[in-house]
């Protein structure tokens, strides 16, 4: 538990003295000292320049030791898969990003899962680095305590064994979660809510997911599939036909597949665009990445849809402040890359719909890490237990 709190603290302050520790953990100073030495065995943290210290006597400051170990994160979506490795205190040292398919099989998509973790770890080892574990993110019903993916309604998984299929394959560590739920973690962590202990995160892609912490914990609900919010019912009499198989979810309201579909049937019915010009007059060609370069070129067809998505998420979201209070509400995924034109909306539709005291030091602001954070997440999740558990091989 000292080790733990050892680390913890040095993850969070990132520099100190011994004496600095053991007066930021109420730690006796020998147990302190003695500790940093098992730890600098380890390699887990390691000492810096010399430094005046508390007590007034020299001292060296200690932080966390990049070369303590890598991590491997890994974000299965339902159109890309992606794969990152850090080092023991979370910098990126090598990355890869793949298209898929949500129609190629189950065992075509882990092959390919499998292959880019291979080229991670390999990484790892040209770094000399020990590889600590994997984190993975999926997008769908994650029963955490047995690593098993229940359902993912918009890839057409169910009862998948992934902690098993990784663990065999690999012979390392594997923690699976819930890919809004991993990003949270990685904001947490690593980016924009840093220290905050109660904060929605909402990941916005294919479908609509998030993941909320509160009092620094993550929500999961009495069997952990809760927040699973983008399958609120927003519009049952009007919505698309949702991935779950019903109709009118909010997701289906907010994604890059609803700009998609609004622009084209705007650009159909007639109205003028630059983005007829880069799509050789065929609106079918219009994707999610040619509406934001097209609303970064003032195009008031795309501004226009921007600003209905906006709207939409501002609605939901109000619900969910109403319901939950948060400090801070991140918007991820890849319309994280929508922001500039998203955030403005959203906070007059929250300060429209949301009840007024729950809107007191509310921030509402986009990821830190923006398509990377699952991966950070899941990267959170190795990192975290060899903070909390720091005992290695």
């Amino acid at each position: 538990m000292n080790r733990s709190i050892i680390l913890e603290t040095l993850r969070t302050r990132q520099t100190l003295s011994r004496a600095g520790l053991a007066v930021e953990t109420g730690l006796n100073p020998s147990t302190v000292s003695s500790i940093i030495n098992e730890l600098l065995e380890e390699n887990l943290v390691r000492e810096t320049n010399l430094v005046q210290p508390i007590t007034g006597r020299p001292g060296r400051l200690v932080e966390l030791n990049p070369i303590g170990g890598c991590a491997v994160g890994v974000e299965i979506n339902v159109d890309y898969i992606s794969v990152l490795l850090t080092d023991f205190t979370a910098n990126i040292l090598w990355r890869k990003r793949l298209p898929s398919d949500p129609h190629d099989s189950q065992e075509h998509i882990l092959n390919r899962v499998d292959d880019l973790i291979d080229n991670a770890l390999q990484a790892g080892s040209e770094h000399n680095l020990r590889p600590l574990g994997i984190g993975v993110g999926v997008p769908g019903l994650v029963d955490v305590t047995y690593g098993k993916l229940k359902i993912a309604p918009n890839l057409g998984w169910h009862e998948l064994p992934i902690l098993e299929i990784f663990s065999q394959r690999f012979n390392l560590p594997v923690y699976i979660e819930n890919e809004a739920n991993a990003a949270a973690l990685g904001e947490y962590y690593f980016g924009n809510a840093s220290g905050i202990k109660n904060l929605i995160y909402l990941s916005a892609g294919v479908g609509l997911g998030a993941g909320i912490l509160i009092g620094g914990k993550l929500f999961r609900g009495s069997h952990g599939y809760a927040s699973e919010v983008g399958h609120i019912t927003f519009d049952a009499a009007n919505g698309e036909l949702c991935g779950c198989g019903k109709r009118g979810c909010w997701e289906t309201f907010v994604g890059p597949r609803f700009i998609e579909r609004r622009v084209r049937r705007m650009l159909e019915a007639g109205h003028l665009s630059l983005m007829l010009g880069i799509v050789d007059g065929n609106p079918e060609k219009i994707t999610f990445d040619i509406v934001i370069q097209a609303a970064q070129a003032g195009d008031p067809a795309a501004l226009q849809v921007l600003e209905e998505v906006a709207r939409n998420l501002g609605l939901g979201m109000a619900s969910l402040v109403n319901i939950f209070n948060p400090e801070l509400i991140v918007l991820g995924g890849a319309l994280s890359l929508a922001c500039p034109y998203l955030l403005p909306v959203i906070e007059q539709t929250l300060h429209e719909n949301a009840l007024e005291p729950n809107l007191e030091n509310l921030k509402v602001a986009a990821s830190a890490h923006g398509t990377d954070a699952c991966m950070m997440g899941a990267v959170a999740l190795v990192l975290d237990d060899i903070l909390r558990e720091p005992v290695l091989a």
